[in-house]
């Protein structure tokens, strides 16, 4: 039994307009959503405002300990400050959990209308269609792509606002405490950022690359299963495991490329962020031992920590 002649792989479509129809899935959660943003606005305030404690604690505490170990009134303000820093982290870490476990709710119900509405259009569609695509590559769009989607609406959409919130803030933080290291700053995690952004250009292509040939060998799979017997009949076996073959190695090379682009990423944006925090503590600490732009050590700390916070939304 002949495998049915595949489809034409269709170029990707706008991925602005993709994105736009799949929000419009999930219009009528707008209250939910809303209650999102501010789950991970507050997550992000939380984040920042846990940081420039660390400031107070080293200026205002600490350091006069250091000279004044004995001063009981400076201990109760040290634990005091203390209690409110995990208070705050702790209010995060509860709109963290929040916001995730509204999300995981929305991109199940969206899943299920996604998946409804196509099994719908469907039964619509002329003979002609099942005709040019296999059964296998129609089944991959009901499992492995609306998996992606699910994954991309409950993860990366919030992660992504949550990200975009994050920058405005800590970016307002740093430019309070120190406007001239701030600007070296941005101009590190710019070189991230057109990094990062030629990887992920070169990643996408394999990646819908990968799905194409998933849908493939998924198919091919199914046709062979379906006409087992008509191939060993035919004594077929070897044709069909040498095509199986060629599909199959299609999809590992896709799939392997797309990887090792993707895991490359986050080694490569680590180490400049690392290098950035190096020269970042040099710089500030040279400034802040010669006492210059009002610098503290505590003022140092703090910012050090806003860096890191700033690298990991990018």
């Amino acid at each position: 039994m002949p495998p049915r002649k595949q489809g034409p792989m269709q170029k990707p479509k706008n991925a602005f307009g993709a994105f736009k129809r799949i929000l419009s899935y999930m219009a009528e959660y707008k209250a939910l959503l809303l209650l999102v943003v501010v789950f991970i606005i507050c997550s992000s305030l939380a984040n920042v405002i846990g940081t420039s404690f660390l400031q107070k604690i080293i200026d205002n505490y600490l350091t006069p300990l250091i000279k004044d170990s004995g001063n009981a009134e400076l201990y109760r303000g040290f634990m005091a400050v203390l209690g409110q820093m995990m208070l705050v982290y702790v209010i995060g870490a509860l709109c963290t959990f929040g916001y995730s476990r509204i999300m995981l709710n929305i991109s199940t119900k969206t899943l299920f209308k996604i998946r409804t509405d196509l099994f719908t259009h469907m039964e619509t569609l002329p003979i002609k269609y099942f005709d040019t695509h296999t059964h296998g590559d129609i089944m991959s769009l009901y499992t492995n792509d609306t998996d992606t989607l699910r994954q991309m609406i409950s993860q990366s959409i919030p992660e992504l606002c949550r990200s975009l919130i994050s920058i405005v803030i800590v970016l307002s933080s740093m430019i309070i405490m120190s406007p001239m290291l701030t600007v070296i700053a941005i101009l590190c995690n710019l070189l991230k950022i057109y990094v990062s952004g030629k990887i992920a250009g070169q990643s996408r292509k394999f990646f819908i690359e990968r799905q194409r040939s998933l849908g493939d060998v998924n198919g091919y799979i199914e046709e062979m299963i379906n006409g087992q017997k008509v191939v060993q009949v035919f004594c077929h076996e070897e044709k069909a495991k040498e095509k199986f073959d060629e599909k199959n190695e299609n999809l590992f090379s896709a799939a392997s490329t797309a990887d090792k682009l993707a895991n490359m990423m986050m080694p490569v944006i680590a180490n400049i962020g690392q290098i950035t925090y190096v020269f970042m503590a040099i710089l500030g600490g040279a400034l802040a031992i010669n006492g210059a732009f009002g610098l503290t050590l505590g003022t140092i700390v703090s910012f050090l920590q806003l860096t890191r916070n700033l690298n990991m939304p990018i």
